[in-house]
């Protein structure tokens, strides 16, 4: 393993999944700490410092939720959360409270390492994006206002390109539905009807099929994701 290898804290308090988990990080080049209480996590953070942590929200001696809030007021390390199927609300509060993304169980490994590149992808961009974005036939010319599929211009509404930007600007990273409303209309809450037909209608002027979306995905009960 490199000596510039990349340290993943792996929290979580079944020892098959920490098992599994370091057993896929190690093959990927990652180092790894484990933690199977809050506790443990909040001490190897203070004294450790890993640049990723993989976060089970279902600990024994803290709710994963307090987790995120108190590993915020100290550090802006990624986090990605394993959670359960289902946890739908579980999933927004962790992303509204912090969490960079998050990985449903069961998952597969392409997907979680996926996450944790995206994760750290923006970390390192400070929550930045380049000035032009490319995904496939979609090129986003941030500076320029300039959005183009397969070299055409797309005409966007300033609400729909304001969503777009803050999409691209997170690309890969499933945004909430609250983030969205904060960022594009400025306030914590809003008409998602509304909000679902402006993501139609983007749909509509960037992807090849807007019925089968291969660019803005829906993340069912949470926000959305641009493909990066």
């Amino acid at each position: 393993m490199a000596s510039s290898a990349i340290t993943v804290l792996i929290v979580d308090d079944e020892a098959p999944i920490r098992r599994f988990l370091k057993a896929t990080l190690v093959v990927n080049d990652y180092r790894t700490l484990e933690a199977d209480t809050a506790a443990e996590a909040l001490r190897l953070l203070r004294h450790v410092a890993p640049e990723l942590v993989l976060l089970d929200l279902g600990l024994p001696d803290m709710d994963g939720l307090d987790v995120i809030r108190e590993i915020r007021t100290r550090s802006p390390v990624p986090i990605v959360v394993l959670s359960a199927r289902g946890e739908e609300a579980a999933k927004v509060a962790a992303l509204d409270l912090g969490a960079d993304d998050y990985v449903t169980k069961p998952f597969g490994t392409d997907e979680l390492m996926a996450r944790m590149r995206a994760a750290l992808r923006h970390r390192l961009a400070d929550r930045g994006a380049e000035p032009i974005f490319v995904a496939g036939p979609l090129t986003v010319d941030l500076a320029r206002h300039l959005v183009t599929r397969d070299g055409a211009e797309v005409k966007l509404s300033p609400k729909e390109f304001a969503i777009l930007r803050e999409l691209v600007v997170h690309a890969g990273k499933v945004l909430t539905h609250r983030h969205l409303f904060r960022a594009v209309w400025g306030q914590d809450d809003g008409d998602q009807t509304s909000l679902r037909v402006f993501v139609r209608q983007l749909r509509v002027k960037l992807e090849a099929d807007p019925a089968r979306p291969a660019l803005l995905l829906t993340e069912p009960g949470v926000g959305y994701r641009l493909t990066a």
